[in-house]
């Protein structure tokens, strides 16, 4: 690209007009949205909003998190501005993806989160946007489901964790990252027959209904048979897709609150995630990036990364 045109796409976050195309800007200056996209708060030409959520109050561990958002935005800016890999579109040429920004909240009243987080996402929803979130905690994950429920009907859940988050739960007044599965499918939100956990690797006696693959299946059966097993729960179901990063081993993904080894390698969860391509995701997010506790940077490397993969997976059915 010609310098000249180069100083066009300074700061493109707020300057590059189209909301179409790749972002060509150094990686390392210019304002960190994510992949590059236009920071828009009017969604009216919007496909697909970006939006984060920097809430970490409903950790049982180590904090963090609320930093995540931030720090996926400018490990975005790593990534390639062609295509993503793999997937045989351009998924920032073919629809108009947008930065939402972060969504505001009142730290000190954390109770007030859920119900502030279920209206945000369902305003980007309610103009005709897909929403893809950067967290924060998995709490944030029940009332971005309650939101998209209200408008797609009852969805399967496919869920990449180390950790089933089915624990049991009945006071609706707790906001805990470890219950929103159980939470929301108390609350009929899940179609747990057509719903699946990849990589857990902590004991839960109970699964709800739910199909498990858990990290040493995964390992045993290999990528191509973990894949159809997916295909073969979810079906044609319209399903949301949440990924908490803890589903990777801590050898790739350190920065998160509760690390537990013999998870996914990020070669593993990229070929799943690309392997799903055709399954109508509906939105997603991705959660549990806490930067603190990986000086290096590449938990939040790999985040990005996700949450690329989830554009393309709903991109994928809507070409």
């Amino acid at each position: 690209m010609a310098l000249e045109d180069a100083k066009n796409e300074i700061d493109a976050a707020f300057t590059k007009e189209s909301l179409k195309g790749p972002g060509f800007e150094n990686t390392f200056s210019g304002a960190t949205s994510f992949l590059r996209r236009r920071y828009r708060k009017d969604l009216s030409a919007a496909d697909v909003a970006v939006t984060g959520i920097p809430f970490d109050q409903a950790v049982t561990n180590r904090p963090g998190t609320r930093l995540g958002p931030r720090a996926i935005r400018e490990a975005s800016a790593l990534q390639s501005p062609d295509a993503p890999y793999g997937w045989g579109f351009d998924v920032m040429s073919a629809f108009a993806i947008v930065d939402h920004g972060d969504m505001p909240f009142d730290y000190a009243q954390p109770s007030e989160v859920p119900k502030r987080i279920e209206k945000h996402i369902a305003n980007i929803l309610a103009q005709d946007c897909a929403a893809v979130t950067l967290g924060g905690d998995h709490s944030i994950t029940l009332p971005i489901l309650r939101a998209h429920v209200a408008k797609h009907g009852r969805l399967a859940l496919i869920q990449f964790d180390a950790h089933t988050d089915s624990w049991v739960d009945d006071d609706p007044n707790r906001v805990d990252h470890g219950t929103f599965v159980y939470k929301a499918v108390k609350e009929g939100l899940i179609d747990v027959k057509h719903s699946v956990q990849i990589g857990i690797r902590t004991t839960n006696d109970d699964p709800l209904g739910i199909t498990i693959i858990d990290a040493p299946e995964v390992h045993r059966i290999g990528v191509e048979a973990t894949v159809a097993r997916i295909r073969e729960v979810v079906g044609d179901a319209q399903a949301y897709l949440t990924f908490d990063i803890d589903a990777l081993d801590p050898a790739y993904a350190p920065g998160t609150g509760t690390p537990v080894w013999g998870g996914l390698t990020s070669a593993q969860a990229a070929a799943i995630l690309r392997g799903m391509a055709g399954i109508d995701v509906v939105g997603g997010d991705v959660v549990e990036v806490s930067p603190p506790f990986d000086t290096t940077g590449a938990t939040a490397v790999a985040a990005a990364h996700v949450a690329t993969e989830i554009l393309c997976l709903w991109g994928f059915t809507r070409r």
